[in-house]
């Protein structure tokens, strides 16, 4: 048996995607040498994965986490009014969000937030699962269920 914990958690809020990212090369101001400058595409990304970051630390204050780990996350992104009526969801409304944002990137997010804070390196995760949702009011807000621990399937 495996002394690693399982480590579940949500962070609540509305899920961002680590989108892409540009480089470009500026002159430095003080001395005109050239330098490269690396931005991401998803302004809110940065918020998002410190939010992560944040709840991650607060739900586990052990050593780094070590060996192959299994991933589960769930996210939770808020229905658009219009599938809303006066009586509840709509049954036109679709049941899964098959809308951007994709479920690569809202996971590539976690997994560089949750580095340095949970494990080393997100190599270490050699099974991930991912599901995207809408949020059901009140019962759930937008955000992520994080669930990690040892990957011990064979």
């Amino acid at each position: 048996m495996t002394d690693i914990p399982i480590i579940s958690l949500f962070v609540p809020g509305r899920p961002a995607t680590a989108g892409s990212k540009r480089a470009f090369v500026v002159n430095r101001k003080r001395d005109g040498k050239p330098v490269a400058v690396i931005t991401e595409d998803n302004t809110r990304s940065k918020d998002w994965k410190g939010d992560v970051k944040r709840f991650a630390a607060d739900a586990y204050d052990g050593p780094m986490l070590g060996g192959p780990l299994s991933l589960t996350l769930v996210f939770y992104l808020e229905r658009p009014q219009f599938h809303v009526g006066k009586s509840g969801v709509r049954s036109s409304a679709p049941k899964h969000p098959e809308v951007k944002p994709d479920v690569d990137k809202l996971s590539r997010a976690v997994m560089d937030a949750l580095t340095g804070v949970l494990y080393r390196d997100d190599s270490q995760v050699t099974s991930k699962w991912v599901r995207k949702r809408y949020a059901r009011k009140p019962m759930q807000t937008p955000g992520v269920l994080i669930e990690i621990g040892p990957d011990t399937d064979p």
